[in-house]
């Protein structure tokens, strides 16, 4: 099927600066995992996902390790999820997912991007009802129908298995995800998961072209730069 979802490598940022970025949003989404749920990898499953992941994008231990700690002291930032929606260039649509102690910082900061580039923010629920919530998890293989029955087996509830280029995908509702994991490497045994994140997945596709291109990069570009923002979801087809 080819479904089209984005698979950020934030370890191939090519500046310092870029990289320190990286660092900082891992560092906080770290720490908001390891407060809400337990210092414990073990006991706290998402948070364990997280350093996998975080690990596999080339973040330094010591990134992980002070944001677990200043979890533990219990006196850090309060940070919470703050969501925004809106239309991109050539009637995109997209989906901006933030950390934030300061939801009215955030929110200006995140306006001024949607602004600056003639794009409208929107309501929450405006657009992200055309997206699926989806847990992805994406492993090297040929066997998708091994895949699925493996998943089938414990009922977790599939919404899509795909093999391309050597790669089994399995899509599933985003309250799935560690089940659906647990039930790959069950039956397969260990797994280096290429990819293992939830996303917000778009149902169609807007073909840009020409200088929507050049504003949606900017448009991007000014998004990644607000500390707040942690992942950007569109579904802008180049």
């Amino acid at each position: 099927m080819g479904r089209a979802y984005q698979n950020r490598k934030e370890s191939m940022a090519k500046t310092s600066d870029a990289k320190a970025k990286v660092y900082s949003r891992y560092g906080r989404e770290i720490y908001v995992c390891a407060k809400s749920g337990g210092l414990d990898p073990n006991g706290n499953l998402a948070l364990r996902s997280l350093i996998e992941r975080a690990k596999k994008d080339q973040v330094p231990t010591h990134v992980i390790d002070k944001a677990i700690k200043k979890a533990e002291g219990g006196k850090g930032e309060d940070f919470q999820p703050a969501r925004y929606e809106g239309y991109g260039p050539g009637g995109s649509m997209v989906i901006v997912e933030c950390l934030t102690d300061n939801t009215n910082r955030t929110f200006g900061d995140v306006r001024l991007c949607f602004t600056k580039n003639n794009c409208k923010i929107g309501t929450q629920g405006c657009v992200s009802h055309l997206f699926d919530h989806s847990a992805i998890l994406s492993y090297s293989g040929e066997d998708e129908d091994q895949a699925l029955e493996a998943l089938m087996e414990q009922d977790v509830d599939v919404t899509d298995v795909e093999c391309e280029d050597g790669k089994i995908t399995a899509f599933v509702p985003h309250t799935e995800f560690f089940k659906a994991k647990q039930a790959l490497i069950d039956v397969i045994g260990e797994i280096d998961f290429d990819i293992e994140e939830i996303q917000f997945i778009p149902q169609t596709t807007a073909p840009i072209s020409g200088e929507d291109i050049e504003v949606m990069d900017k448009f991007l570009d000014m998004l990644n730069d607000c500390d707040d923002v942690q992942r950007v979801y569109h579904n802008a087809e180049y």
